[in-house]
Formats: C-alpha cells, sequence, structure tokens
C-alpha cells in the first residue's frame, strides 16, 4: 500500500488490484438439500462470470434416504467429471430448529462433500447470510431478490430454479472474495 501510494502511478494501483493468476477459474457452488440440491459451476476467468452447469438434484419424497444420498452423490460425481471444477463451495450450516430437519440436511451435505473430497478438491463453507449479504446487499433477503441478482450478475437469459440459483451465489460469492485483495474471514475451509 505504502508503496503505490508513494509511486503514485496507475500502473502500481491497476497491479493491487487485479486478482491473481492463481485464483480459481471454475467453481462448483453447492446448495444441499434432501430432496432438491442445488448446484452451479461458473467460469470466473473473464470479466463477466460465465455459467458452466446449474440445475437442482431432484429427489421425489417416495425415494429412501439411502438412494437420495447415492443421486446426489453420483449426479454430482457426473458434473465434475464433465464441468472440472477446481474449486467448491457449500452453503454452511443453518441453526434448525427441528433436529430431523437437521439430521437429514446434514446427510445431504455429507454427500455432496463425499464427492467432492473424493475428486481431491478444495472445499469452501459460506454461511447463507453472507452470501445474501453478497449478491443482494441485504443478509435476509428472500430467494427470488437472489435468484433474480444471480441472473442479472451471470447475463442468464431466465431466472433460475431456487436451488440452482442459491449455488450460483454461493459460487459468486466465494470468486469474489477469491478475487478480493482481503481474504473473507467468514469463508472457511471444511
Amino acid at each position: 500500500m505504502q508503496q503505490r501510494l508513494a509511486s503514485g502511478s496507475a500502473d502500481a494501483q491497476t497491479a493491487h488490484t487485479k486478482p491473481a493468476s492463481t485464483c480459481p477459474q471454475i467453481i462448483l457452488g453447492i446448495d444441499p438439500s434432501l430432496r432438491g440440491t442445488g448446484f452451479g459451476v461458473i467460469d470466473n476467468g473473464q470479466a463477466t462470470p460465465a455459467t458452466l452447469s446449474q440445475g437442482t438434484i431432484r429427489c421425489p419424497a417416495n425415494w429412501q434416504l439411502s438412494r437420495c444420498l447415492r443421486e446426489i452423490t453420483e449426479t454430482l460425481e457426473d458434473i465434475l467429471q464433465k464441468t472440472k471444477p477446481n474449486i467448491a463451495a457449500v452453503e454452511g450450516l443453518f441453526f434448525a430448529q427441528n433436529i430431523r430437519t437437521a439430521l437429514v440436511m446434514g446427510q445431504a451435505r455429507g454427500a455432496a462433500l463425499a464427492a467432492l473430497a473424493k475428486a481431491g478438491l478444495d472445499v469452501f463453507e459460506i454461511a447463507p447470510r453472507k452470501v445474501k449479504q453478497a449478491i443482494v446487499g441485504y443478509g435476509a433477503a428472500q430467494k427470488e431478490a437472489v435468484a433474480k441478482m444471480v441472473q442479472t450478475r451471470l447475463a442468464l437469459p431466465e431466472m433460475p430454479e431456487p436451488d440452482a440459483a442459491d449455488a450460483l451465489a454461493i459460487a459468486l460469492t466465494y470468486a469474489q472474495s477469491a478475487n478480493s485483495p482481503i481474504p473473507d474471514p467468514s469463508i472457511k475451509p471444511v
């Protein structure tokens, strides 16, 4: 900073704000849930990040838990093979009032984390409020506001489904943090 101020040159100023070449280029965001795990893969190697893949892994209510966990794991393994991300970000845990809901969410999250670990990816956790704050500017924003902002930031022709929008928002939040000269302490490795 002192060097930049002392030199006063534009080159010194832009060199400090440019993302390092080691910043991830392809980021997989995951919004885990047993019945609808959202995923979104972005390429942040350009001025406007590009969406490589997005969607929701759906598991019908009549499926057994083990079948849902297998579906989440296998679908994510396919996405990892096709898109080849080099980093992943997962929505952090929230405090559930219902213990059963918290357990089921934890199991779905575990299935996703297992697939990411098997692929050898570094995985980071981002709190839901942090994602909303980064994308919309308000930590208690509604899902529709997040989806609209994701659509705008990624120049998507249509608003993504809610779970996919959340996953894309998680990937965008990580990209935004990775490109910042100041690391965000709220984004933690898993």
